[in-house]
């Protein structure tokens, strides 16, 4: 398989992966063939790219990080938490939703036990979804990603647990902004931008009385967009006045926010969302963490097309958990760019004077493939 950009998708292609609703559930299944009517709805429902087959990549597969029942299970259980937030059904008499806590906790075990499963798993793009409501879509998201960091920061089942609700309930507040703004394609005034970030203090206080719901969970949903060095919002805090799984969201929202398709921008691959995020190093987010970050994350996906300083066409083939940034990689060419009839593999951590230069995403290189 190969990962393509939609706009390049052109029809008699076939898919080789799944995409999912916003509510995990398959809307096209492995091997449906493109057509352009097919091509333009993907793109409309806010797909950056597909994996489509390919007769010299076929053997590739992409691992996931969560099964589809608990994709399905917690894209559910978050539309109807964020939906109750919203409209204030289900409500009780004391004004929380007891019920709120113990769904988190269901979803969460589900989450740890699809990840703890692979100990070397490795923050793989998840973004082959609709986008009808990108909320829920990235919540999932930053929780998948934000647990995964803190399993390799070795910390415990109960402390897991809080970071993840964290994480599934950071955007919480964003039920108490209005859609047109939530929406809006173009850059939002001062007013509204004023709006946007009140979404954290509203957060806060829809989940700090909850009962079922831990306080450090409701100081995610306040302090994700807080920077170490005060330049956040909404208090402006600094350095360790922010909590620690606050600052892991806060990478985490951003790469997320960064790799996913929005209204007013196509997604970034995740090697360009590393490299914003290393801008801020130490002064927007903690060195430590950014580091960990950055070994954890694929940043070239499987099905990438790359070229490489030799002048020969790739395309990556597995990831090394221990050296994410020196991938193995599937060399299709030769210096001078002619196909070879026997396609070779080659482990980048082996081959340190081989470097990928740059990421070939085009419309020429994409015109040659086979089907």
């Amino acid at each position: 398989m190969r990962m393509m950009p939609i706009s390049l998708c052109r029809p008699g292609m076939r898919l080789a992966k799944r995409i999912y609703s916003d509510d995990g559930i398959v809307l096209l299944a492995e091997g449906v063939e493109l057509t352009s009517k097919l091509i333009r709805r993907l793109g409309e429902c806010g797909i950056s790219f597909v994996y489509i087959q390919d007769s010299r990549t076929d053997d590739l597969s992409v691992p996931e990080l969560l099964s589809d029942e608990t994709q399905r299970r917690t894209l559910q259980t978050i539309r109807s938490v964020f939906q109750d937030f919203g409209n204030a059904s289900g409500r009780s008499k004391s004004g929380t939703y007891p019920y709120v806590g113990r769904k988190m906790k269901e979803v969460m075990q589900m989450i740890m036990d699809d990840l703890s499963g692979n100990k070397d798993a490795m923050i793989m793009l998840m973004n082959l979804h609709t986008v009808d409501h990108y909320l829920y879509m990235h919540s999932m998201n930053v929780c998948v990603y934000t647990t995964l960091l803190g399993m390799a920061s070795g910390y415990s089942h109960d402390e897991l647990v809080t970071l993840g609700i964290g994480a599934l309930l950071h955007d919480v507040g964003k039920t108490q902004i209005s859609m047109q703004v939530l929406l809006k394609p173009g850059a939002l005034s001062a007013y509204e931008f004023d709006e946007m970030k009140r979404h954290t203090e509203r957060g806060f206080y829809l989940l700090k009385d909850e009962p079922n719901i831990p306080i450090l969970a409701a100081h995610c949903a306040y302090q994700h967009h807080e920077r170490l060095n005060g330049s956040g919002y909404p208090r402006g805090i600094k350095g360790d006045e922010i909590h620690d799984y606050a600052r892991w969201i806060g990478i985490v929202d951003s790469y997320d926010a960064m790799t996913s398709h929005r209204v007013y921008r196509d997604a970034m691959l995740p090697h360009q969302a590393v490299e914003v995020l290393y801008s801020g190093s130490g002064t927007l987010y903690d060195v430590s963490k950014l580091q960990l970050f950055r070994d954890k994350v694929a940043i070239y996906p499987i099905g990438l097309s790359v070229k490489l300083n030799t002048g020969q066409s790739a395309v990556v083939c597995d990831i090394n958990s221990t050296c994410a940034h020196r991938p193995i990689i599937r060399v299709l060419t030769d210096e001078e760019g002619i196909e070879l009839k026997t396609p070779f593999d080659m482990d980048l951590s082996k081959h340190l004077n081989v470097l990928i230069s740059k990421i070939e995403i085009n419309a020429e290189e994409m015109n040659t493939m086979p089907a």
